[in-house]
């Protein structure tokens, strides 16, 4: 690999590490989903100071050009992105739907309790703005 080439992936490779850090430092994002970007920079960091290894899983798999190898290993990493993102809008699909149930629950006990009994005793702000009289005690 030429010098050039080297120095940019190594840059590119510590940017990443750093940046992504500095997100998960920061709470920009969380720490369940930084360690597969951690992983993809410190793979990179490897096969750049590393080249040999690259040019070995090239040869080990059977690759023409380590730059194939470079685009599959892109490609497995744009899915398990993908399949991350998938398992976790998933999760977030049924705790939406149980939240709305629960709600739709709450929802229905609050007017049946509005309906048995409609205003707590002593609350004539409440039943002043409903419209209602307030009761004396007249007999």
């Amino acid at each position: 690999m030429p010098l050039r080439q080297k120095i940019f992936a190594i840059v590119i490779s510590i940017a990443l590490l750093v940046f992504i850090t500095e997100l998960v430092r920061r709470k920009r994002l969380r720490e369940e989903y930084s360690w597969l970007w951690l992983l993809t920079g410190a793979i990179i960091l490897l096969l750049a100071l590393w080249y040999d290894l690259l040019q070995w899983i090239t040869h080990l798999i059977g690759a023409g050009l380590p730059t194939s190898i470079l685009f599959f290993l892109g490609l497995v990493f744009l899915i398990l992105i993908a399949i991350q993102f998938s398992v976790k809008v998933s999760g977030l699909h049924y705790q939406v739907k149980n939240l709305a149930q629960e709600n739709g629950l709450l929802k229905n006990r609050i007017e049946e309790l509005e309906r048995e009994k409609p205003f707590p005793l002593g609350n004539e702000k409440r039943r002043a703005h409903h419209g209602e009289k307030e009761e004396k005690g007249e007999a």
